[in-house]
């Protein structure tokens, strides 16, 4: 019999992709999410696919009494936190509602948490916690600072989780620090389904291929790269969760707190994902360059090895694999969830 793990925003796209490995994994799963930039859809066809049954509560993690209550309800022995707000423009023009939306949210998890002795966490952080890194790869020690809003939130909670393990040793809790999660479930049913023009890289692409959008903007082409553009690490999204699987394996040996890097610990600049996407989908993706970003670094990738030290854990799909399962969720769902 597996535990009886919940996890916060799990109709979202790394969500919906670890309900489905934990249910896989003979976890019972519980989700809290507000479906705010998510759909339910999602989890209806995780377990479709996985022929078994996930405990939905649509809330919001500020509303103490309704996550107190569901903690009520259930016996749960472990938390995956991925409930947050995530869009580093957006965070730079709403930064009061990122900081209450996550910090908040967070807090009163972590209150309700401490209130039922359910004391083992795994929380969604981010690479965006090192700033600008001065040298790749970037190791898990290297200095941490953000340059925007949303960044400032995962540094903030990673602090204040990290001032709790020290204060209260019952905790065990590892920060995951993701880098580019791309890619999605084989089976092409489950995808990321941004709000909107998305803001990232390759659902851009994606919806650029499906035609929803008319080309793709490169963001500056004179970096320091071997082709000009930004270099990072991207890695899929179903190796990322089975991250979090093994990470909630190391809780049950009371580490304290533990934090690692989940990525690929190699670099693809803009031009390598567009061509491995056109060879995926046989569409050439029109691209245009323009003016570098603001706070754009040039290289960007992670020194995964402590992760595979300690937890066993390998990113095992590479770029093609990653393009190809992006191109069949967008190809089956060109409007993602919405039918």
């Amino acid at each position: 019999m597996g535990d009886c793990i919940l996890v916060t925003g799990g109709a979202g796209f790394i969500g919906s992709h670890a309900c489905l490995e934990l249910l896989n994994n003979g976890d019972e799963v519980i989700v809290i999410d507000n479906l705010d930039n998510s759909s339910e859809e999602s989890l209806a066809r995780v377990q479709e696919i996985t022929k078994k049954e996930i405990t939905f509560y649509k809330e919001d993690l500020i509303n103490a009494d309704a996550i107190d209550s569901i903690f009520s309800k259930h016996k749960i022995n472990a938390v995956i936190h991925f409930a947050g707000l995530k869009a580093v423009g957006e965070s730079n023009t709403i930064p009061l509602h990122y900081y209450h939306n996550n910090i908040t949210g967070t807090l009163v998890l972590l209150n309700v948490m401490k209130k039922h002795k359910v004391f083992n966490l795994v929380f969604s952080s981010s690479a965006t916690v090192y700033g600008a890194a001065e040298t790749v790869p970037i190791t898990e020690d290297a200095p941490l600072s953000a340059t925007n809003p949303y960044g400032q939130t995962k540094l903030m909670i990673e602090i204040m989780m990290r001032d709790l393990a020290k204060a209260e040793s019952e905790w065990n809790i590892a920060l995951l620090r993701y880098f580019n999660p791309i890619g999605a479930h084989e089976s092409g049913k489950i995808g990321e389904d941004p709000n909107g023009i998305p803001n990232n890289l390759v659902p851009y692409i994606s919806q650029v291929a499906v035609g929803k959008l008319k080309e793709l903007s490169v963001f500056g082409d004179d970096y320091d790269t071997h082709d000009g553009t930004g270099v990072r690490d991207y890695i899929h999204v179903v190796d990322l969760v089975l991250g979090h699987i093994k990470a909630l394996e190391k809780l049950k040996t009371n580490p304290g707190l533990v934090t690692y890097n989940l990525g690929t610990g190699n670099g693809c600049s803009v031009l390598d994902i567009i061509k491995a996407f056109e060879k995926a989908s046989d569409i050439k993706i029109p691209y245009k360059v323009a003016p570098r970003r603001e706070g754009d670094a040039a290289k960007c990738y992670s020194d995964a090895s402590l992760a595979k030290e300690e937890l066993g854990w390998v990113a095992e799909r590479d770029i093609e694999i990653m393009c190809e399962d992006v191109w069949r969720w967008q190809k089956n769902n060109p409007s993602g969830y919405k039918a």
